[in-house]
């Protein structure tokens, strides 16, 4: 017959080491970075087990790069970083609830997997220009895009050009 002390303990044990393990792992996983440079080196992005961005950087590369194609970039390489850190939150999680558990399946359906594009999926469509004649094709490969067009604010409320609310077919509206 087994004591019922010795169950007790054992499983006070069992349940002393459970939570020591679920300790470390709430630690790693609050310090747990996801990082990813994208391939040309022109962008470096870390985010935390969240996805929450703590850190972006530009390489020399970044430099040469259309606005358009660097957004385009930053987003692709967040997305990997990203698809890091939730690999890194099971790989913690696995030695605490078992690789193959209830509890991991769970917290894998709480915790997608990210889904990874490459890079060349955000890249913005290039604008198509009418090119006459293989001079005009170089002319207009070397030429830098036009700036965009201003943008028109909107007058304030205490313009002197805001006009008053009255009718123009009224005669206290001056006609």
């Amino acid at each position: 017959m087994t004591d019922p002390n010795q169950l007790l303990a054992d499983y006070e044990q069992r349940t002393a080491e459970l939570r020591e393990r679920a300790e470390e792992a709430k630690s790693k996983i609050a310090e747990l970075t996801g990082s990813a440079t994208s391939s040309d080196g022109a962008v470096t992005v870390s985010v935390g087990a969240g996805g929450a961005l703590l850190s972006l950087s530009f390489g020399s590369k970044a430099d040469e790069l259309p606005k358009e194609r660097l957004a385009a970039l930053v987003m692709a390489t967040a997305k990997r970083a990203q698809a890091q850190a939730v690999g890194q939150i099971a790989a913690i999680m696995a030695p605490v609830i078992g690789e193959n558990s209830d509890a991991m399946r769970f917290l894998q359906e709480q915790v997608p997997p990210v889904e990874v594009p490459d890079e060349e999926a955000y890249a913005p469509a290039p604008q198509q220009q009418f090119v006459v004649n293989e001079e005009q094709r170089d002319e207009a490969a070397t030429r830098p895009s036009p700036p965009p067009p201003p943008v028109r604010r909107a007058p304030a409320a205490d313009d002197d050009t805001d006009f008053d609310q009255r009718s123009l077919f009224k005669k206290d509206g001056g006609w």
